[in-house]
C-alpha cells in the first residue's frame, strides 16, 4: 500500500498547530495555579527554622493533625477515581477528580508550613494534572489526547517549581514507566512547560541561578569518578526508597494493630519527627533548600546530612502527612555529592551538581530528565559530568521507586525478569531463568570436582 504523500504531512501539521493551542491553553492556566501555590509557600515555608523545640513539637503536632483530618474528609467523594497523575494516565484514560484538587496542594502548604520534610513540586504536578484533566473534560477530548494533556500539566508543574521545561518534560513522560518513553507527548510537554515557566515568571516566581564550576578539561578519569559517585547515589537513593516504605509499612501496621483514628496517625509521625530534632539539625525540616544551596556552593556539610534527611522525609510522608518527593531526592543528592567529593578528588561544588542529578535519576527512575535537569540548572558544561553518574545511579537501585504506581515497561538487567506493566509496588522482580540454570550448573559442576 503507498503511502499518502500528501495527506500525512497536512495531518501532521495539522497535529502540532492542535498541540499548540491545547499545551499553550494548557501551560498557561497550570502556571497561573502554581503560582499562587508557589507565592503561599514561600510566605509559609521556613518559618520552623531556629525556632524554640517546643514550639516545633507543637507546630509539627497541629500540622499532623490538619493533614489528617484533611486528608481523610477530604477524600470521601471520589467517585472511585484516584488522582494520582501515574495512575490517571496508565489506568483512567487520562481522567482525574477535579472536585479534590485544591486538597494536597493545601496539605503540602501546612507539612511545610509547620516544618514537615517534604518537597514542593509534587503539589504543583498535582496542580497541573488537575487542570489539565479538567480543561480535557471540558473540551470534552478522547481519552488518548486526555492522557497527553494531562501529562502536559504535570510537566508544566515541574517546570513551573524548578525552572527547568525541556527537563520537566521529560520528567512528566519518564515517569509513567520504567524503561518507555511516550515520544508523543513530548512536544506538548515541551510546549506547556515553557510556556507554564515563562507565565511563572512574569508573575514574580523567582528562580536560583547556580554558578558549578565545570571548566577544568574533562578527562576519562574524571568520567570514572562520575560514575563512582552515581553508584554512590544509587546506593543513597536505594536506602532513602527503603526507608519511605518500611515508614508507611510501620505506621499502616499501628494504625491497624491499635484501631486508631486515621487523622491521629500524621500525628504520631510529627511527634517523632519532632524527637528527631532534638538530634540531628532543625535546617533538614521542610524544604531544607538553605543546606542544598550551601553544598553547591562549595561549602562544608555533614557527612550523614543525606541519612538525616532521607530519615526525615520517610517519616513524614510514610505517617501520611502530604508533600513533594523530588525536592527531597535534590537536597539528598546536593549533600551526599558534596560531603563525599573529596573521596574521588573533585571539587565539593561539583560533587553536589552531579549527586543532586543522580539521586533524582535513580529513586525516580528518570535518568534522561536528570541528565537534562543537570544541564538546564548547571549549563551546558554539566553534561559530560552528570551523564554518567546518572545511568549508574538509575541502574544501581535496580527497580525501586519513590512512586510506587509506576510501573516497569522493561527490565534494567538482562539478569533480571520482570513482568511488564505492573507497577513497582506489586511486582516482585527475580532472577532470570538464563542465570538461575547457569548458576544450578556451575554449583553441579563445583559439587562434581569436590566428589572427584
Amino acid at each position: 500500500m503507498s503511502r499518502p504523500h500528501v495527506a500525512e504531512p497536512v495531518v501532521m501539521l495539522a497535529t502540532v498547530l492542535q498541540w499548540l493551542l491545547l499545551s499553550i491553553l494548557t501551560g498557561t492556566v497550570v502556571g497561573a495555579g502554581c503560582t499562587v501555590f508557589l507565592r503561599l509557600l514561600f510566605a509559609v515555608e521556613g518559618r520552623a527554622y531556629g525556632l524554640p523545640w517546643w514550639s516545633q513539637l507543637g507546630l509539627l503536632l497541629a500540622g499532623g493533625l490538619a493533614n489528617g483530618l484533611l486528608l481523610h474528609y477530604g477524600y470521601r467523594r471520589r467517585n472511585g477515581l484516584q488522582d494520582s497523575p501515574i495512575v490517571a494516565v496508565n489506568q483512567q484514560r487520562g481522567q482525574m477528580p477535579l472536585h479534590t484538587a485544591w486538597i494536597k496542594p493545601t496539605a503540602a502548604l501546612v507539612t511545610l508550613g509547620c516544618g514537615g520534610s517534604a518537597g514542593k513540586e509534587g503539589p504543583c504536578a498535582h496542580i497541573g494534572a488537575s487542570l489539565a484533566a479538567g480543561i480535557g473534560r471540558m473540551l470534552r477530548l478522547n481519552s488518548e489526547l486526555r492522557k497527553r494533556l494531562l501529562a502536559c500539566g504535570v510537566s508544566a508543574g515541574f517546570a513551573s517549581v524548578f525552572g527547568t521545561p525541556i527537563a520537566g518534560a521529560i520528567y512528566g513522560v519518564e515517569m509513567l514507566a520504567i524503561g518507555r518513553i511516550r515520544h508523543d507527548f513530548l512536544f506538548p510537554g515541551i510546549v506547556a512547560g515553557v510556556t507554564a515557566l515563562q507565565v511563572c515568571k512574569s508573575l514574580g516566581v523567582p528562580y536560583p541561578v547556580y554558578h558549578i564550576d565545570f571548566a577544568a578539561g574533562f578527562t576519562e578519569l574524571l568520567f570514572l569518578k562520575t560514575v563512582l559517585i552515581g553508584v554512590l547515589c544509587g546506593a543513597a537513593a536505594w536506602l532513602f526508597v527503603e526507608l519511605l516504605q518500611l515508614a508507611r509499612r510501620l505506621f499502616g501496621r499501628l494504625r491497624t494493630r491499635y484501631a486508631l483514628w486515621p487523622p491521629l496517625v500524621p500525628v504520631l509521625g510529627g511527634a517523632l519527627v519532632a524527637l528527631l530534632v532534638l538530634m540531628v539539625p532543625d535546617d533538614y525540616l521542610g524544604l531544607s533548600l538553605p543546606v542544598m544551596e550551601r553544598a553547591l556552593h562549595g561549602e562544608a556539610v555533614p557527612h550523614l546530612g543525606f541519612l538525616w534527611k532521607a530519615l526525615l522525609v520517610a517519616i513524614t510522608l510514610g505517617s501520611g502527612f502530604y508533600g513533594g518527593i523530588v525536592t527531597p531526592q535534590f537536597v539528598i543528592g546536593a549533600v551526599l555529592g558534596g560531603a563525599f567529593a573529596h573521596l574521588f578528588g573533585l571539587a565539593p561544588a561539583l560533587g553536589a551538581a552531579v549527586g543532586l542529578a543522580a539521586v533524582v535519576a535513580s529513586a525516580s527512575n528518570a535518568p534522561i530528565a536528570a541528565i537534562l535537569m543537570g544541564v538546564e540548572l548547571f549549563g551546558a558544561g554539566a553534561l559530560l559530568h552528570v551523564a554518567g553518574a546518572c545511568v549508574a545511579a538509575y541502574l544501581v537501585i535496580g527497580h525501586r521507586s519513590v512512586y510506587p504506581a509506576q510501573q516497569i515497561a522493561y527490565s534494567k538487567s538482562s539478569w533480571i525478569f520482570a513482568r511488564a506493566d505492573l507497577p513497582v509496588g506489586q511486582e516482585k522482580v527475580r532472577l532470570s531463568y538464563g542465570l538461575l540454570r547457569w548458576w544450578r550448573r556451575r554449583r553441579q559442576r563445583n559439587k562434581g570436582g569436590q566428589g572427584a
